[in-house]
This record gives structure tokens, C-alpha cells and sequence, in this order.
């Protein structure tokens, strides 16, 4: 493939998602949309439309493809591409499982082509300055972190593919969860071996689609602790993410996006202190981001990959690996067990 093939571009699914890569990737500069498909009729197209998500894998002028299609077409779209032997960015979740992303990865090392994976949060201001820092050693190490992350929906949210279990593969953990959990693989840079969590669908009970999961995890070596909850039934639009370390600490609220419904994206900084009185309101450094650059800072990464052959460091297979893993973790570790013990003991009392 040609450097110029690398830099034409096709989009398979152009619904919101597909549209911002678009803008985007126009942003950037480097790349050129030179087709894009939608199963669902798109009205006014910027871009040429294909017939097929066919049409765009197979064409050899095309040299990169963007997967921003329902969840549960993501691994086979992705496989037909790298095997099409195209660049691939493909958004979350990668698979349902971390089986089907060692696939996927297979895949991958045969092809040999670039493979992106759409974890945005990553990218966002307030989260790359919370990581220079633990990165810089200033705070001394991780102690333990908190997130939550939540939305509210209505009873249109019902008649979508996301309340279909077949396609979009699980509910608020694969559809949002699943950016705090890859942030806290971020932060803390360890997997968590120790899982406990509680995973239900009790208000909008969709079959497969759970509405609220609560987890806490720790790593056994380095013993950083984890709060965790992902809820749909949040009827204010909440993201808070908290790393607490040595001698100080990183709190992250609200988070600059298109709807604005999560509010102001703020970090506050401080460190700490071991006598009283301890850290108080007034001694944070509070930075304010005001302005969401996470997209153009991914399609740049992307771009850095396909034309100046840097590597992926912000969304590899290997890290999409790591967060699907501890997402298994956390359904098979769901205790609703507890339920089962409480009727058992209600038989033995009868």
C-alpha cells in the first residue's frame, strides 16, 4: 500500500459517531474521506456513499478504514479489513469478550497493519494531565482510585440496537463503563487480579442489558484499591474520576463534550498533608478545560500511525485485551450469589 492509499479513508457506519471521526480526521489534515456507508439512509452526504460495508473493504483505493458501526458488527468488520489489508480504527467496545479479541489479534499480527481502538477518554485534557502527573513521581505512587460514571435514559433508549443484547453485547458496562474501567488500567498502570461486583437491571429490566454495576478491584502486588459504579438510572449525567496517592491527589469532574451535560471538565490538584489540618478546598490548583480536543487528538494519533509508522500507544489490542478481560471479570464475578444464598436460607427456615 502506497503512502497516498494510506490517507484515503472509508467510513463503515455514519451516524454520530462516524460523523465526528469525519470532522476529525478533516481537522487533522492528512486524510481524506473518500467513502462512507450506513445501513440507515444518510441524509445530504458530505462524502461519496458505498452500497456495502463490502464495498469499502474491498476497494483497493482505499488504504484506511473507521469502524463506527453497532457493536456487535465491530469484530468481523475489523478482521475483514485488516485481512482487506487495511488500517484499521475501530470504536469500543473491541468484541463482547477477551476470547474474541485474541482473535482478533491473531488477526492482527498476520496483517500487520495499524489497529486503533476508539478509547477516547484518554485523550480528553483533564485525563492526560491527571496521568503526566502520576507519571512524574511528584505524587508518589498510587494508593487507590475511584470512578463513577453514569446517565439517564429514557424509554426511547428502548426501542435502539443498544437494548438488544445480540447486538450491542451487554448495557451501561460495554456502552460506558468500559472508558472508566480502561482509565483506571490507565492511571494505575497494573491489572486488577481481585474482582467483586454486583451487576443487576432492576428499573428498565432489559434482558442482557444490565442498567447498573457496581465493582470494587484491587491489584494483589501493588495492593491500589478501586471504587467503581457504571449507571444508566443516573438521572444527572455524572463523571467523576479520583486517584489519590502518596502525597497528594487528582480529582477529575464533569467532562467537556458536544452535549454538555456532564458539566464543566475540572481537575483539581493538591497535595496532602499528615498532620491537621489536612488538605483543604482553597489549597487545590484548579485547571479548567474548556474546550474538547480529545477527537482531533486521536485522529492525530491515528494518522501518526497509518503515514509515520509511530506506534499506537493510546488504544493498542493489547489494552483493549486488558479492559475486556476485567470486563469478563466483573460478569463472572457478579454476586448475585448472595440472592441465591438468601432463598436458600429462607428454605431452611420454612
Amino acid at each position: 500500500m502506497n503512502a497516498q492509499a494510506a490517507k484515503s479513508v472509508g467510513i463503515v457506519g455514519f451516524g454520530k459517531m462516524g460523523q465526528i471521526r469525519a470532522q476529525a480526521l478533516e481537522e487533522d489534515g492528512r486524510a481524506t474521506v473518500v467513502k462512507i456507508f450506513d445501513p440507515l439512509p444518510i441524509d445530504a452526504p458530505k462524502y461519496p456513499v458505498a452500497a456495502s460495508a463490502e464495498a469499502i473493504i474491498n476497494d483497493p483505493d482505499i488504504g484506511s478504514i473507521f469502524i463506527c458501526g453497532v457493536n456487535d458488527a465491530n469484530m468481523p468488520l475489523t478482521q475483514a479489513a485488516l485481512r482487506a489489508g487495511k488500517h484499521v480504527f475501530c470504536e469500543k467496545p473491541p468484541a463482547f469478550n477477551a476470547a474474541q479479541v485474541r482473535e482478533i489479534m491473531e488477526v492482527e499480527r498476520a496483517c500487520g497493519k495499524v489497529l486503533m481502538y476508539g478509547f477516547n477518554h484518554r485523550h480528553h485534557g483533564g485525563v492526560r494531565k491527571m496521568k503526566d502527573v502520576i507519571a512524574s513521581g511528584v505524587y508518589g505512587r498510587v494508593l487507590w482510585m475511584r470512578g463513577r460514571y453514569g446517565k439517564s435514559v429514557d424509554e426511547n433508549y428502548l426501542h435502539t440496537w443498544r437494548a438488544d443484547s445480540a447486538r450491542a453485547g451487554g448495557g451501561i458496562l460495554l456502552d460506558q463503563g468500559i472508558h472508566m474501567l480502561d482509565l483506571f488500567l490507565h492511571m494505575g498502570d497494573v491489572p486488577f487480579d481481585e474482582v467483586h461486583a454486583f451487576v443487576s437491571s432492576r428499573y428498565w429490566n432489559i434482558p442482557g442489558i444490565e442498567d447498573n454495576v457496581f465493582a470494587i478491584m484491587r491489584n494483589r502486588d501493588t495492593g491500589i484499591e478501586v471504587s467503581f459504579h457504571s449507571t444508566m438510572t443516573q438521572w444527572r449525567h455524572l463523571f467523576s474520576l479520583e486517584v489519590f496517592l502518596e502525597r497528594g491527589y487528582l480529582v477529575l469532574n464533569g467532562l467537556k463534550t458536544s452535549s454538555g451535560t456532564y458539566g464543566e471538565e475540572q481537575l483539581s490538584i493538591a497535595k496532602n498533608r499528615s498532620i491537621a489540618p489536612a488538605a483543604c478546598w482553597e489549597n487545590e490548583e484548579k485547571l479548567h478545560f474548556r474546550v474538547d480536543t480529545s477527537w482531533r487528538s486521536e485522529a492525530e494519533h491515528f494518522m501518526d500511525a497509518v503515514t509515520l509508522g509511530m506506534p499506537v500507544t493510546y488504544g493498542t489490542s493489547e489494552q483493549a485485551l486488558e479492559v475486556m478481560s476485567l470486563i469478563d471479570r466483573i460478569y463472572e464475578n457478579d454476586h448475585r450469589i448472595g440472592d441465591d444464598l438468601h432463598e436458600k436460607l429462607q428454605v431452611v427456615g420454612e
